[in-house]
Formats: C-alpha cells, sequence, structure tokens
C-alpha cells in the first residue's frame, strides 16, 4: 500500500488511532444564553460572530487539534435551514487560515462540487496547500438544497453525474504536466496546465461526504476517506464495518454536536447529531468509536454556553492527550 498523504496521515495516524478536530465558526451562537441575547438584540438565529475567530484558529492550532474544518455555505438560508455555516468563502477562509496556523490539517465539510467550476476547484484547493505547506482536506458533497441549484443554472437531478465528473476533472487538473480530460479535445497547440501544483505529487486528499448520489463501491474506490454524519454507536459499528470492507485502510471521519458539560462526570446523552456530557464520559464514547475504526471526530461546539476559549482549553488538558495528531 502507498504511504499515505502526510495531511491524511496527521488527521488519521491509522493503528486504531483516532484525532480530534474543529468545526468552523469557533462560537457559541447556538446555546441558550447566546440565542436569547440574539433574539432581544433582532440579530438573526444561525450567523455567527466571527470578530474572534482567527485568535481562535491560533489558539486551537498551537493545543494540539488536528484540524480545522470550515462548511461551503454558498446562500444563508434562514426559512428552511437557518444556519450560514462558516460565513466566510470557503478558499478565502482558507487561505486566510493557511497564513495564521501552523499545524492543522485544514479541511472542507464539504464543497459542493455540482454548484461550482471543477478546475476552479482544483485551482483554489492547490492554492491553498500550496499556501499551507500541504495541508489541505478536500471534502467534497453533492448538495441536499434544491434551492440553490437554479441559481447557479445547475440541474439538481443531474448532481450525481455532476459530481462524479467534477471530481475526475481535479484528479486530472493536479497531475503534473498538461491538462488531459476525457471527451475534451484541445488539439496539440494547446498545452494548458492548472497552476499550482499540489505540494505533494499524489494530489490533494478527497474525502467524499455522505453518499454523494453515489455507489459506496465508488466512493470506496474514488474517495480517500469517507467523511460520514453521525450516527448512534449501533449504525456507527454496521457503518464503519461497511467502510472497512470496501476501502481497507482509507480513513473514516466524522463530525460530532458537543455540548460538554461542567461535571467532568456528566453522563453522556445523545443530542441531535452528537452528545451532550462530561469530559470523562466523552473520553469513553471516543474509545468506543476508535475500537470502531473511527479516524478523526471533529468537534462542533456552537450548542454551548460556556466560552468556547475555556472549552478548548479543557479539551486539550483532559481529552486531547488520549487521542494526539500524527507528529504531536
Amino acid at each position: 500500500m502507498a504511504p499515505r498523504h502526510p495531511a491524511l496521515a496527521r488527521l488519521a495516524p491509522g493503528e486504531g488511532r483516532l484525532t480530534l478536530g474543529l468545526e468552523l465558526p469557533l462560537d457559541n451562537d447556538w446555546g441558550p444564553s447566546r440565542q436569547a441575547t440574539d433574539r432581544t438584540a433582532g440579530r438573526p438565529h444561525g450567523v455567527p460572530d466571527l470578530a474572534d475567530h482567527a485568535r481562535l484558529a491560533r489558539l486551537a492550532d498551537r493545543l494540539g487539534f488536528a484540524g480545522l474544518w470550515v462548511r461551503d455555505v454558498p446562500l444563508f438560508d434562514p426559512v428552511r435551514f437557518g444556519d450560514a455555516g462558516t460565513v466566510f468563502e470557503t478558499f478565502t477562509h482558507l487561505g486566510h487560515l493557511a497564513a495564521v496556523t501552523e499545524q492543522a490539517v485544514l479541511g472542507t465539510a464539504a464543497v459542493v462540487l455540482p454548484l461550482r467550476e471543477p478546475l476552479l476547484v482544483a485551482k483554489a484547493a492547490a492554492t491553498v496547500d500550496a499556501l499551507s505547506g500541504g495541508r489541505m482536506l478536500l471534502g467534497l458533497a453533492s448538495g441536499d438544497r434544491p434551492v440553490e441549484y437554479p441559481l447557479f443554472g445547475r440541474d439538481f437531478e443531474a448532481r450525481g453525474a455532476a459530481f462524479r465528473e467534477g471530481l475526475h476533472t481535479l484528479r486530472a487538473a493536479w497531475r503534473p504536466g498538461p491538462l488531459e480530460l476525457p471527451g475534451v479535445g484541445l488539439g496539440l497547440d494547446f498545452q494548458l496546465e492548472v497552476l499550482p501544483k499540489p505540494a505533494e505529487a499524489a494530489g490533494i486528499p478527497i474525502a467524499v461526504a455522505g453518499g454523494a448520489q453515489q455507489t459506496p463501491e465508488w466512493i470506496a474506490e474514488h474517495a480517500d476517506a469517507s467523511l460520514n454524519y453521525p450516527r448512534d454507536l449501533g449504525a456507527l459499528r454496521l457503518r464503519t464495518r461497511q467502510w472497512r470492507e470496501l476501502a481497507g485502510e482509507k480513513p473514516y471521519v466524522t463530525p460530532m454536536v458537543l455540548t460538554l458539560q461542567e461535571d467532568p462526570d456528566a453522563p453522556a446523552r445523545p443530542i441531535r447529531l452528537g452528545l451532550s456530557t462530561g469530559r470523562n464520559a466523552l473520553i469513553e464514547h471516543l474509545e468506543t468509536m476508535a475500537l470502531f475504526g473511527v479516524s478523526h471526530v471533529s468537534f462542533n461546539l456552537r450548542p454551548n454556553d460556556r466560552p468556547v476559549e475555556e472549552l478548548l482549553q479543557e479539551l486539550a488538558e483532559y481529552v486531547l492527550p488520549r487521542f494526539p495528531a500524527s507528529g504531536a
């Protein structure tokens, strides 16, 4: 088996190890106190406060979190979805994070590929990869918001085919030498390349989010990692087993909404897309996830009432040492 890409190796060291990351924005705008304050002030729900985002990203990187993840939300839809994600344009934000961090893998969770021009995605991702010293991980999705597609002149029903074609275009754009695309005859007079090239000759690792309108077999063959939504432990065990049977040692990555209780011994209880728990039960839960074959978990801290910096410090002191990143 070929050596694992350095960004993947930091995020997913293998040998049954699990690492921890953070889903941006680092804000607690879903917490009860903050929601009450926002309602009083007339601020919309789901739009985070980004005034401190760079300092908190630096702190997370310095504390040893293996990855920082940003979402791709092209249009804020307060009626149907109510969440603006990380607000900033995805690749612009990643370029800034590349400058203010040193170690964390910079991931997308996930870029909606059928809404974008694949060659421009290839160039943007390779730019972030070059600026960050090879720390880019490109999570890709097919998109689940039909309302966006007509605005971009794209066919929602055809997004599965567009996703497959787009992924192949990305791989072709990152290969050394002139661009070669099946079915596109440029002629010998054209020697077009997408620059810059990724830091590694193997390109940029791609994680496919969810099913992306593809078969599990196709994802296992064409992706470098699976980026999957949270599940209860029973369902997670079945899902990771299926992934291992199809994809071997390729990493399995999952996000988790986390409400970290002040009482370290507070028992874990399920909440939407994650857990409300004290740190001790959290460690036990993560150890079980590692046994099932989960390679990386990214925490979404937005439902907490406690200050984000306080949460980061507690996780770094008590939880991260049990799940260190490669090279940490």
